[in-house]
């Protein structure tokens, strides 16, 4: 057993003496011993705060809920809690109850950008899709703190179908993001419900689900949610791992699970003082995750939301961790830094400035390395005037699969998809003779 099992197993048995590691590794267990006050957190972790940060994180509570896994919790060192990434993700903080005058309830209007309840329709081919607003835990970062945790709350089948008929009556709609909350908080059942339906949609080409189980409680990503999922390919997960020490063993199993069932799996970091703004962190953070074969995706700006001021740095530092991505790791391992507007303009990318120059017919651009070089523009390009008329159009626009017709020969008879059985050289008497029998 591992000093971090004999934790875990010292959590367990605090909770309840008759606990085990087969408990601890139930997601439901999880769930029902989750810690929600001060004094259970004291008691599990052995940390003692003083009287008056007890009644100031109180205070919090009142207003942004409290809620960790005792996963979660055994993550959290002990010894240095006030600069523990999972403490800070995870604690109350009195400055939650903070609210700058540039604050929001809903900083990227979601609610004003949804045309049924669940649904938020922004950009022009994709849809956000609400279906819980309960989460395993509440972090403190959360955007959608006016939401999520103010109830335990998943909306019932008649209003799923209300989202569900909406996309069904919205052809332009090709992408359905489901989020929370926790989609992952729902049954298996419910949850496969949900999936099936959507794939009914003809227009409905992909279904991404955003979930932070995998960082919070991985125990939830069983192999019969995992059978479920392989289902209603073709299925992406985005999950939210904000620092390299909430990569465990557990955490690693979970998402090695879903990688294997053929799911693509993307990163989305949100961008947190005293959390993860260090070029050094998010390089081994980014690292560790295509490891797991996570692929970074995004690193969100902390969002306008209500009480997250703390955690907020300048537009600048993101750029600076940029810096330290581009050119200095795989290209695959470089998330795209990005400001979710206020008021619902959306996700707007934020990179280093490469381009120096410009003029008719050179660029000046310099390199990761501050490398200065130019590139050379073609002197004899003829641009192709678009009037809008496809029909016309000197480019191809047969725009649907290519048909796999050209095999010749012995590949012809080795192709799938082709029926014919023999080859038979022209002139065949055979041949012709059974032409004259037809013909007669």
């Amino acid at each position: 057993m591992t000093i971090y099992d004999e934790k875990q197993q010292e959590i367990a048995e605090k909770i309840n003496p008759n606990a085990r590691i087969s408990n601890w590794k139930n997601w439901k267990w999880q769930l029902k011993n989750s810690i929600r006050d001060i004094p259970t957190f004291e008691k599990l972790t052995g940390i003692k705060f003083e009287e008056n940060e007890r009644k100031l994180s109180e205070e919090t509570i009142k207003k942004f809920p409290f809620c960790i896994t005792p996963y979660y919790l055994s993550l959290i060192d002990t010894n240095d809690y006030e600069n523990d990434p999972v403490f800070k993700q995870s604690f109350p903080s009195p400055t939650e109850l903070i609210i700058e005058k540039y604050d929001m309830k809903d900083p990227l209007a979601e609610d004003k950008d949804s045309p049924v309840p669940g649904i938020t329709h922004r950009y022009p081919d994709r849809v956000l899709f609400h279906i819980s607003n309960i989460c395993s835990m509440y972090c403190r970062h959360c955007t959608r703190k006016r939401k999520v945790g103010d109830k335990d709350y998943i909306p019932d089948k008649d209003e799923i179908n209300k989202g569900i008929e909406y996309i069904r009556n919205t052809p332009v709609v090709r992408d359905v993001l489901l989020s929370g909350g926790d989609p992952f908080m729902l049954s298996d059942d419910y949850l496969d419900w949900i999936l099936t339906e959507l794939g009914k949609i003809p227009h409905v080409e992909v279904i991404r689900i955003g979930t932070r189980m995998p960082v919070v409680l991985p125990y939830r990503i069983t192999d019969d949610l995992v059978v479920m999922l392989k289902k209603h390919h073709p299925l992406w997960i985005n999950t939210h791992f904000n620092h390299p020490r909430e990569i465990t063993d557990s955490s690693k199993e979970a998402l090695r699970k879903l990688a294997d069932a053929g799911i693509p799996l993307g990163n989305q970091t949100v961008l947190l003082a005293d959390v993860n703004d260090c070029p050094r962190i998010m390089k081994r953070l980014v690292h560790k995750l295509v490891q797991n074969r996570v692929r970074p995706y995004y690193i969100y700006k902390c969002d306008l939301s209500e009480g997250l001021s703390h955690f907020r740095t300048p537009v600048g530092k993101g750029i600076e961790i940029m810096e330290s991505l581009i050119g200095h790791t795989s290209g695959f391992a470089v998330p795209t830094y990005v400001i979710d507007a206020p008021g619902g303009g959306g996700k707007i990318p934020i990179m280093p400035t490469y381009l120096i120059s410009w003029s008719t017919n050179k660029v000046v651009l310099r390199n990761y390395e501050g490398i200065i070089t130019t590139y050379k523009e073609p002197d004899h390009y003829k641009s192709v005037f678009c009037d809008r008329n496809c029909e016309g159009c000197k480019l191809q626009l047969k725009l649907s699969e290519a048909e796999e017709i050209n095999a010749i020969g012995i590949e012809k008879l080795l192709s799938d998809y082709d029926n014919t059985i023999s080859l038979i050289p022209g002139n065949n008497d055979r041949m012709e003779r059974r032409t004259n029998i037809k013909d007669n």
